[in-house]
């Protein structure tokens, strides 16, 4: 098409701006993308969070006659968005698993009929339907959101994302627009391939968020590190934040802590049912709380622009899900903060964790990759943006490296060195191969792949190995160098490497010293006593190994190493808790559950703590386990548990009343009350309440009451 043709399109598409969302003008690129989809061309859409991704697909769905269908994983962001052009008065409407049976007939019937504008769907509904009442939709328009979870590669693979070919193979004469805020190279590749996309135009904005103030702090004691969460927070008075955690107890023991301290927090993971879940996302989003501690599911697609600081308690498995957790920090550009901590028990964890699955070596180099850049001595926003093929030509002035700047020096000559033996060993080769080349290693690869007759081959003979380790690392993280992950690991000269190598630019480098921190995971040390965690995992094991013989069938069919990793973290000894644990379905509990509970409680029971019966009612009370399974797993009447809240409660410990008492029963205890001069004796009063009320009810409410409160 010409440009005249695009001026109405581009016309209508401000006019439609304007007057659905509000806005006078478009960010960075929303109007050329706009411009490509109008064409009916495929594109790929890459902006940062809060970039403004949403309106480069719902102002076509607006022009264009028929139906837009959008793909999404994210059931939460459906709804959001949903309710966002409800109020805005577009049709919209979202079908996924949430909605009732009754409703779906509806959507149907009205995406058919030409009444919906757009329709979004999560891939899991859209594959079963497309070739039922799917087939008798007008469709003027796709948008896959979140795309990067077609990569297997990418931070959050799904699957069903591999299969949307067949709905490009289907529509091919509609233009596909694929969407996400994090994707590397290796991920944009895999989604124009694995989407099916025709010739598309890929669109990348700027990854800098020059708003958030970037930190890292290692190895902290957990009081220390405890300490200093909370005067963090506490000098941030009623703003908006979230603590990422590794595990589901973390996030629990987190909201605890804060609470215990005045801090009005709450906790967020997949073990909560979808209602307290939504409960907690709408009392986030609407500020009743202003902090959550939450697994990384959380935050997801929920438009919640003043978000004020994230800060993880572990380290992230890779660049990709950090950059998008810090990315819900700040999304109204105003100055944000992110703290991240790490230590070797995250380390262990998280690579156990990429051990175990088919593409262990890519995820283990992406940890490291993560690893470096919590040790980096560069400017950390150089490290994130080059992680992206983006160039950031000054230190950002804005993270804890650039306000502690490490003395540097002419770093050229040596980067040079580096990157030619990159360039004559054809970019198929790695870390250590190309540190051989420089060092003049007299190894059999050298010998047999002919490296010892290239000319870089010992020019670097004067640097040790953790030099050029470290060297090598600092090539990486401001941008010469990018590792190819779908090509062995092997080490890529980027533009900007190029430069540099045929002297176009010049590069500092930090000097070298000692590494203080965290060793390279394949180096890291066993600790020499081990800790509970890694004393119940190994009693797991042995657990493993014998219903594994007993049943003829490899250990890891029954369960995998990162399953009892989460396990030994976690302590589940309830059959809800077990099935949250990962790698547990109904099946595997119902033949295995009962089995390792036993032993985790014996394990608990052994070598846990001897603590008061009270205390040990409040750490199950902590754990969110209800009165009755309390009173089953301690062998003791419902009664006596509800007495323990109540001495828990005149204790001062956070005993939430009314997740016990309900209204109802307060006012009928209190109305009957009068009656009673004396109410130390229970039996009265349940009587006056005709036997509707429990004992044990009767007395946390008398406690409560003498409390004043």
């Amino acid at each position: 098409m010409t440009s005249t043709t695009f001026e109405p399109m581009n016309l209508e598409a401000k006019k439609q701006l304007k007057s659905i969302f509000g806005y006078d003008n478009f960010r960075d690129r929303q109007e050329q993308i706009i411009e490509e989809i109008l064409a009916k061309k495929d594109v790929i859409v890459l902006m940062p969070t809060g970039g403004g991704k949403s309106i480069c697909f719902q102002i076509p769905a607006l022009i264009f006659e028929n139906l837009t269908v959008v793909i999404s994983p994210l059931i939460s962001l459906m709804k959001d968005q949903v309710d966002a052009l409800k109020t805005n008065g577009v049709s919209a409407a979202f079908f996924n698993s949430s909605v009732k049976e009754q409703e779906k007939n509806q959507i149907i019937q009205d995406a058919q009929s030409g009444k919906l504008k757009l329709l979004y769907l999560s891939p899991e509904t859209l594959l079963p339907a497309m070739n039922t009442w799917f087939n008798d939709l007008n469709i003027s328009l796709v948008a896959i959101d979140e795309a990067h979870c077609v990569s297997m590669w990418g931070h959050d693979f799904r699957p069903e994302y591999t299969q949307l070919k067949v709905l490009r193979t289907k529509l091919a004469d509609v233009p596909f627009v694929a969407l996400t805020a994090t994707a590397d190279k290796i991920t944009r590749k895999d989604i124009e391939t694995h989407l099916g996309l025709n010739s598309p135009t890929t669109f990348l904005s700027s990854f800098d968020r020059p708003n958030l103030n970037l930190e890292v702090r290692g190895n902290v004691p957990k009081q220390k590190k405890i300490d200093q969460i909370l005067d963090f927070i506490e000098a941030r008075p009623g703003k908006s934040g979230i603590i990422y955690c590794l595990s589901r107890k973390e996030t629990e023991e987190w909201s605890q802590i804060l609470s215990d301290n005045g801090v009005k927090a709450n906790y967020y993971h997949a073990g909560l049912t979808s209602d307290q879940r939504d409960k907690i996302q709408t009392e986030f989003i609407n500020d009743e709380i202003p902090v959550i501690c939450a697994t990384i599911a959380f935050g997801m697609g929920i438009d919640k622009s003043n978000v004020r600081w994230v800060i993880h308690n572990n380290l992230p498995k890779n660049i990709e899900g950090y950059y998008q957790e810090i990315g819900r920090a700040g999304r109204d550009s105003l100055k944000s903060d992110t703290l991240l901590y790490y230590n070797y028990r995250d380390v262990k964890l998280l690579s156990d964790f990429a051990r175990d699955s088919e593409h262990s070596t890519v995820l283990l180099e992406k940890l490291n990759r993560m690893l470096e850049y919590t040790e980096s001595t560069t400017c950390r926003r150089k490290i994130l943006l080059a992680y992206f093929s983006e160039v950031l030509p000054n230190n950002c002035g804005n993270c804890d490296v650039c306000r502690n700047p490490s003395a540097t020096f002419d770093g050229t000559i040596l980067a040079q060195k580096a990157l030619s033996a990159i360039k004559r060993a054809e970019e198929k080769a790695g870390n250590n191969t190309i540190i051989d080349i420089l060092r003049g290693a007299k190894t059999t690869e050298m010998f047999s792949k002919g490296y010892n007759n290239l000319k870089t081959f010992g020019i670097g003979a004067d640097i040790g190995v953790q030099q050029w380790l470290f060297y090598l690392t600092q090539l990486k993280n401001i941008g010469l160098v990018e590792i190819a992950y779908d090509d062995n690991m092997h080490l890529k000269i980027s533009p900007f490497g190029e430069k540099v190598l045929f002297g176009k630019l010049t590069i500092q480098l930090a000097n070298f010293k000692e590494k203080e921190k965290l060793s390279k995971i394949k180096e890291k040390k066993q600790p020499s006593t081990l800790s509970p965690d890694e004393l119940l995992f190994d009693r797991l094991k042995l657990l493993r190994r014998k219903i594994a013989i007993e049943d003829n069938v490899p250990a890891y069919v029954v369960f995998s190493d990162a399953t009892l990793t989460q396990m030994s973290a976690e302590k589940p000894i309830t059959e809800n808790a077990m099935l949250a644990i990962q790698g547990i379905g109904l099946q595997k509990f119902n033949t295995y559950g009962k089995d390792f509970i036993d032993l985790i409680k014996l394990f608990i029971k052994d070598s846990g703590p001897k603590i008061s019966t009270y205390d040990e009612t409040y750490e199950l009370v902590k754990k969110g386990i209800w009165v009755d399974d309390i009173a089953k797993m301690r062998n003791m009447a419902v009664a006596t548990i509800y007495s323990h809240l109540a001495k828990l409660m005149q204790e001062g410990k956070s005993i939430d009343f009314k997740t016990y008492v309900s209204d109802e029963e307060f006012e009928k205890i209190k109305a009957v009350l009068p009656q009673f001069q004396d109410t130390n004796t229970l039996k009265p009063i349940f009587e006056a309440l005709n036997g509707e009320i429990d004992y044990g009810i009767i007395r946390m409410t008398l406690t409560y009451l003498e409390m004043g409160k």
